[in-house]
């Protein structure tokens, strides 16, 4: 790992590099990559392309640049530099170096420099269930969730089930994000979530070689609730796409509920229960909300 270097990538020809390392993981449909002029223009005005180095090989990028989430059309719309954030667009590690902390790595160098420029919020959006993601993005890095965004692209009907995104806050800030910026990431277990008495809201049923996704029970008063989802979807797309929709409807109506009842998700944790390993979103209800933006 210590061959690895982070820098910023600012010429042409590491931006092309940038677009190639895209297509391992979106394909070479131009449509779904971020092209080389659009890649110049971010990481010389005010936004940034951060690159993971084997040498002269990138082997992992982030994309970011600075935004603000206010609405433009209200008329009680605050100036946009009060809600600064750093908008996380893409992050993506080559198959033979995942597992290596790269992409922790990168989104450390991305905190930095949102400290740099006194940014407190760095957001992205993420599949829901996609569970690695989940573990780094949650456990690993200390983003929090409170929003899910339905057909977030606009997709046709079509595509519109696999464009549902959650929508990470990242407050780097925060001392919960500086301890994870230290090595120091979430330890708790599933058996010590099941013992403060986090409900499974979802639980699933065994469906021969899968989990199959019940109906959600109705919201919880506790402090902590957990929300069930597959180990790995993309194998379970591949294997049977019917039970892999179910869940993907599932899980959209399942989040919105649990979120209008004032849950934000807090962890994610995998372990064994019932004889097979299961990957859980912990949601706490009582998060203090000086704590999730100082």
């Amino acid at each position: 790992m210590n061959n690895i270097e982070i820098r910023r990538l600012l010429s042409a020809a590491e931006h092309d590099q940038a677009v190639e390392l895209q297509k391992s993981y979106w394909g070479k449909d131009a449509a779904n990559l971020v092209p080389r002029h659009m890649l110049h223009s971010i990481s010389h005005y005010g936004g940034h392309v951060l690159g993971a180095f084997d040498g002269d090989c990138l082997v992992g990028l982030v994309i970011g640049f600075i935004g603000t989430d206010i609405d433009i059309d209200s008329p009680d719309a605050r100036p946009a530099m009060a809600n600064l954030l750093i908008m996380s667009k893409r992050m993506v590690v080559l198959p033979a170096y995942r597992g290596r902390n790269i992409g922790f790595r990168l989104k450390m160098a991305q905190r930095d420099l949102a400290v740099k420029h006194a940014i407190r919020l760095v957001t992205w959006t993420v599949d829901p269930l996609l569970a690695p993601n989940a573990h780094l993005n949650i456990r690993k890095l200390g983003g929090v969730i409170h929003r899910y965004e339905t057909n977030f692209f606009g997709l046709d009907e079509a595509e519109s089930l696999r464009s549902d995104r959650l929508v990470v806050d990242w407050w780097v800030t925060q001392r919960r994000v500086k301890e994870r910026a230290k090595g120091a990431g979430s330890a708790l277990t599933l058996q010590q979530y099941f013992a403060v008495n986090a409900p499974i809201v979802n639980r699933a049923a065994e469906s021969q070689n899968w989990l199959k996704p019940r109906p959600m029970t109705d919201v919880p008063s506790s402090t902590f609730a957990l929300i069930e989802i597959p180990g790995d979807i993309r194998s379970l797309e591949a294997a049977d796409r019917a039970l892999a929709d179910e869940w993907r409807y599932h899980i959209r109506d399942v989040f919105p509920r649990m979120f209008a009842a004032d849950y934000i998700v807090t962890d994610f944790v995998s372990g064994q229960f019932e004889n097979r390993r299961r990957s859980f979103y912990l949601l706490s209800r009582h998060f203090d909300e000086d704590e999730r933006r100082n």
